[in-house]
């Protein structure tokens, strides 16, 4: 079975730095087979209702200001697959997930910033879904247990957002990591490798430094909705941890 990732995507620049975080995701296809379909949730496309998309051919959206011109010139030119769609919409129905298709939205950088370094051809079908930074918790996760069976069937579930994501609390120069940022990320660690979702479920009131590094949800939705995807093992594995700014975490994680 082909395991699921949470992928951090920091800031849109991401897409054009030379880095040890950009140089594992541009290494990322080598090591994995190549996937029929790549199933993506982004924090960057908020709705009440998971919305799934299901256009046949993407545009590329820019949704940022104030990024080098060469960012703007980036295309990832993915086709999309309705029939996926109709089937994700299909097993969110089965678990009474109100689910609903929307068949003219291009990609945001919260897709297209990591496909275009994981998979810079674009020659895998892309169908990425809404968050909703409404729900419990305990919902994200049932959203993603939802979809567990794609991976059965050699699609790759990526949840594309950021542990510790706080654009105001940012350390433009610095060359150290910000302490409450590393205190979070580490609580976060041990309750990921111990597959504690009683205590995750609860980190805005468990997590140490919660509110600095997650003052908004929809960054961290992604995690739990990749995780979610690894219920039947229930099996964390960090696979890469740095920070930007001081405090911009490139965490990722893979469920197996």
């Amino acid at each position: 079975m082909i395991p699921s990732y949470f992928i951090a995507h920091g800031a849109p620049s991401l897409a054009l730095e030379q880095n040890d975080y950009t140089a594992l995701l541009k290494d990322f296809a080598a090591g994995h087979p190549k996937p029929r379909a790549i199933v993506l949730f982004s924090a960057h496309w908020e709705s009440n209702e998971q919305t799934i998309s299901g256009a046949p051919q993407y545009e590329t959206i820019y949704d940022f200001s104030g990024f080098q011109p060469e960012l703007y010139e980036v295309k990832y030119p993915a086709s999309g697959e309705p029939a996926i769609a109709s089937e994700i919409q299909a097993l969110f129905q089965q678990e009474k997930i109100p689910a609903s298709i929307d068949a003219v939205r291009g990609l945001d950088h919260g897709a297209w910033v990591v496909l275009h370094l994981m998979y810079p051809a674009a020659d895998i079908p892309v169908i990425t879904l809404s968050v909703n930074r409404y729900l419990s918790n305990a919902e994200q996760y049932q959203i993603g247990k939802a979809l567990a069976s794609l991976r059965e069937k050699n699609m790759l579930i990526i949840g594309s957002g950021g542990t510790v994501h706080n654009l105001r609390k940012l350390e433009w120069g610095a060359t150290k990591t910000t302490m409450w940022a590393a205190e979070f990320d580490g609580w976060l660690e041990e309750k990921l490798n111990a597959w504690d979702t009683e205590a995750l479920f609860q980190y805005e009131k468990l997590a140490p430094y919660a509110k600095e590094a997650v003052p908004t949800p929809e960054h961290f939705i992604p995690l739990l909705l990749a995780m979610g995807t690894g219920d039947g093992a229930k099996k964390a594995s960090l696979v890469h941890r740095s920070y930007q700014y001081g405090n911009l975490s490139l965490s990722s994680w893979k469920f197996s």
